[in-house]
């Protein structure tokens, strides 16, 4: 399958905090989106992988997304190596796609870092032809980054208050992640604490300059290319 987008995180719910609204927006446009997350988020202090794995595949079918993967990589054992990144290269020579997202590259979380740098470096390594030469080179994607934890420089943003109901239903799919589960072993995490509502401030403040009232931002390290300029809305 050829995916027209491509987004990686380092677990699952990464990729819904930072752009859940721009994926329903461009599925519900007919373009094919997929999801992969790097590892099971083993580490998570509640939940189990299991259950992880029943939400984000949830979450994946609310946002209408072609396909949802999983590299099984260590959690809080994500690295620049050889092994991860050819993991994360074979996957975009998979499914070639023209669009690949990345959390951005400063965040509270080692491990939404390391995606980032990952994804960067398979994004570059997926072009060259006498790189892993048993999977067909493609042509280098255009390159995203979008925001979880922190927010950096914002290059571009997305309206997304029409998908912005279909935003939270997906993070509440997370129900052992956003909420503080029953149970003795249960414990309080910044997610439990009210995250999904700073979410939504957050993606309010980055609307606000442009009287947008929910928007997701995105950063980009290249230029980004205009044909012409318009008055009228943009989307990528």
């Amino acid at each position: 399958m050829k995916l027209d987008i491509l987004v990686f995180g380092a677990h699952a719910d990464d990729a819904e905090i930072g752009m859940a609204g721009t994926i329903a927006k461009h599925t519900a446009a007919g373009l094919k989106v997929g999801l992969c997350d790097l590892t099971a988020a083993e580490m998570s202090s509640n939940g189990t992988v299991e259950l992880r794995k029943e939400e984000a595949q949830q979450a994946a079918d609310l946002l209408g997304v072609s396909v949802r993967t999983n590299l099984g990589l260590s959690d809080r054992g994500l690295f620049i190596t050889e092994e991860h990144v050819a993991a994360v290269t074979a996957e975009i020579r998979r499914f070639a796609p023209a669009i690949v997202f990345a959390p951005y590259w400063e965040d509270r979380h080692p491990d939404h870092i390391a995606c980032s740098k990952l994804v960067e470096e398979a994004v570059f390594n997926a072009k060259l032809r006498k790189y892993m030469p048993d999977k067909p080179a493609v042509p280098a994607p255009q390159l995203f980054f979008y925001f979880i934890n922190d927010l950096g420089r914002t290059d571009l943003i997305v309206d997304v208050t029409k998908q912005y109901g279909m935003k939270e239903q997906a993070l509440s799919c997370y129900r052992s992640q956003f909420t503080m589960p029953l149970g003795a072993d249960a414990v309080s995490t910044p997610l439990t604490e009210g995250y999904i509502e700073r979410v939504r401030s957050r993606d309010m403040l980055l609307g606000q300059r442009r009287l947008i009232p929910y928007a997701e931002g995105f950063a980009t390290k290249v230029p980004y290319a205009v044909d012409l300029f318009t008055a009228g809305d943009q989307t990528i």
